[in-house]
């Protein structure tokens, strides 16, 4: 199963969220799945792919030529696509997913996992939709979306498909149940 992720390229301070990065990047080469993310080898993003290579893994990065010219693609991945713009990459990522995490991340990480929350909801995917609520993070997002079924903006069935995990072994539930 391809499980794109979506994560920052920046490091944290929260070791937490960097000791998550790393399990999942073990579990993805360990079940045999293959990582599908950014491409790039900074931060979160090179811990993750740097955790299922050197396990074994397949890492496939997706990364635009303006990161490409910076050089910040990783270079030990199973395959590394280059594409010109950011629409390009989000289009690509969708794509090959079979199932999608957002770690804690930045403003990249939410619009990107947005989207995937979007499709999701109109049926234009039927893969589930992972954010990983590390310490709260993403509480804020949780409370929104129940804030939308209350007013009639969504409904549950709309959100069917849309976790907020908080556990490796939450994930690997899902993951499983999508295979």
């Amino acid at each position: 199963m391809n499980i794109t992720v979506y994560l920052g390229a920046n490091k944290t301070e929260d070791p937490h969220i960097r000791k998550a990065v790393e399990e999942l990047g073990v579990w993805i080469a360990a079940n045999g799945h293959t990582l599908v993310y950014g491409g790039s080898k900074s931060g979160l993003m090179g811990t993750l792919a740097f955790a299922v290579v050197e396990n074994g893994g397949k890492a496939i990065g997706v990364e635009p030529q303006m990161f490409m010219d910076k050089e910040l693609q990783y270079d030990d991945l199973t395959e590394l696509i280059v594409t010109e713009t950011m629409a390009e990459r989000k289009q690509k990522m969708i794509k090959m997913g079979d199932a999608f995490i957002a770690f804690p991340g930045g403003t990249g990480t939410l619009e990107e996992i947005s989207e995937v929350m979007s499709m999701v909801s109109l049926g234009l995917l039927g893969t589930p939709c992972m954010l990983y609520d590390i310490d709260g993070y993403y509480e804020g997002l949780r409370t929104q979306l129940e804030k939308m079924k209350e007013m009639g903006l969504s409904s549950d069935r709309r959100q069917a498909g849309i976790y907020f995990v908080s556990s490796l072994e939450e994930i690997a539930e899902i993951v499983a149940q999508a295979e």
